[in-house]
């Protein structure tokens, strides 16, 4: 087992802060129809993806699942001035790219952050930005690692022409509950979709509802492939994020039962006494 944090089980809350591919949404460049209605409305704006966890142990603190450049913006959206600690899933600049307002937030209230990641992650953080290491302590997770309740696993998955990413799983013995986070992948074979398997929700990126462009350039599913996907996992819910602007939320695309996009500030509770939403 790896690093512990003590805490009692409890229900566990997710809340989209981000949902959106590594470009955002409106592209500044773009006047196709969901980019304007982004601008104008606002109904499809979104920033890039990342996920809060509220109640992840006893002690309390904000917990995330990636840090991308929109960091700043989400933390003021959600009403957060602090974060505790960050999950990483890989080192691409929509992921990480916050990571130096973050440091400089933990300089000012003079403590260190917690990032977690897979130790590769981390020499491909730290190669780019070594003064990171000042404001935050970075923890390998390649063994698992049990933070309050939740014992969290992680593994590599194909990223497709961009290169691999990580996924994350976790599991509350006590209540028998299990959801994952795999925001960047495609072509996943059967070792990396068996902890996928049997969990009461997957969050699953996918860029596109049909992706046009040749699958050797490609690096997301698409709607289409997580329908299919859905099918062979059979999951309580999936929800996709990392969404482009191919993606109208205003649309209604006949998605399967217990399947859905991820809208910013969709929450979800899970694990504890709650009962999934």
């Amino acid at each position: 087992m790896g690093a512990t944090e003590a805490g009692a089980p409890g229900p566990l809350e997710l809340r989209f802060l981000g949902t959106s591919d590594s470009m955002g949404v409106p592209r500044v460049y773009c006047s196709c129809t969901v980019c304007k209605e982004a601008r104008e409305t606002g109904f499809n704006r979104r920033l890039r993806s990342s996920l809060l966890l509220d109640g992840l142990d006893a002690d309390g603190g904000a917990t995330l699942i990636d840090c991308g450049p929109d960091w700043g913006r989400q933390m003021e959206a959600a009403g957060l001035r602090s974060v505790r600690r960050i999950l990483i899933t890989h080192a691409h600049f929509d992921h990480i790219g916050g990571l130096v307002e973050w440091a400089d937030a933990c300089r000012y209230e003079g403590r260190k952050g917690t990032a977690y990641a897979p130790a590769e992650v981390i020499l491909t953080i730290l190669d780019r930005f070594p003064w990171l290491e000042r404001w935050i302590d970075f923890m390998p997770c390649d063994e698992p690692l049990r933070l309050g309740s939740w014992t969290i696993r992680c593994w590599r998955v194909h990223h497709g022409y961009n290169g691999y990413s990580y996924a994350y799983r976790f599991d509350q013995e006590e209540t028998a509950t299990s959801w994952a986070y795999c925001s960047d992948a495609i072509g996943l074979d059967d070792g990396m979709k068996a902890p996928l398997r049997g969990c009461r929700l997957v969050i699953l990126g996918t860029n596109f509802y049909e992706e046009p462009h040749p699958y050797e350039t490609r690096s997301v599913y698409d709607v289409k492939e997580a329908i299919e996907l859905q099918r062979e996992l059979r999951p309580g819910e999936l929800l996709l994020t990392h969404l482009s602007h191919d993606i109208d939320l205003m649309r209604d695309y006949g998605l399967p039962a217990g399947m859905a996009f991820a809208e910013t500030g969709l929450t979800r509770r899970l694990g504890g006494s709650a009962k999934p939403e």
